[in-house]
């Protein structure tokens, strides 16, 4: 994972509420282990029509939408069961975050852990970003605040620990990794034994 610390790009804009995973990365697509290529499949049934050809009325397949890298969402982003597979896709399709105010705990947490930030902001900010589709912002996780275009900063709320991963480009495991002369260093000196 590399390290997050700032995103810049234009936004596009999904305002329906409620998107569950199996809409983000529908369950038959849900047979590979590895991330690489399931950005095709993100929100296939939304993009797609039975055949394979792309619905041009779905906001990504819009030319507008072509290279936006923060994704704007309707309420109760990633609601449904849990599955790593959703912040994969999205990523692999190219988003760095996803902003709402509402996003159901365990999508948001397992996109904050493979390096998706997942950002709650409040009703005005959302409603503005909502109505202003395609506007260039910048995410700075160092502040935890995203700069709007007119001078506008707004800050967000992100727990420490997935913080300090996201900015140090590692996962739970990375983190345990570094701590390992530590670990060691407890396990021969502590007064009992397993």
């Amino acid at each position: 994972m590399k390290p997050v610390t700032t995103v810049r790009s234009k936004t596009v804009v999904l305002p329906t509420r409620d998107i569950d995973t199996d809409q983000i990365i529908a369950a038959r697509f849900l047979t590979t282990t590895s991330r690489e290529g399931l950005g095709k499949n993100a929100f296939y049934d939304l993009r797609y029509h039975k055949d394979g050809s792309e619905k041009s009325d779905f906001i990504l397949n819009k030319p507008d939408a072509k290279g936006c890298g923060i994704l704007v969402a309707g309420n109760n982003f990633g609601c449904g069961s849990s599955r790593e597979h959703a912040p994969w896709a999205l990523l692999d399709y190219g988003f760095e975050a996803v902003i709402s105010t509402e996003i159901a705990d365990i999508f948001r947490s397992n996109a904050l852990k493979n390096g998706l930030l997942a950002i709650i902001v409040d009703e005005q900010t959302h409603s503005w970003l909502l109505a202003n589709p395609g506007v260039a912002v910048t995410i700075d996780l160092e502040s935890t605040s995203i700069s709007l275009p007119g001078d506008r900063t707004v800050t967000f709320s992100m727990d420490g620990f997935s913080r300090h991963c996201l900015l140090a480009g590692i996962d739970q495991l990375g983190f345990l990794c570094k701590q390992m002369n530590t670990i060691e260093k407890f396990e021969e000196t502590r007064s009992w034994k397993p």
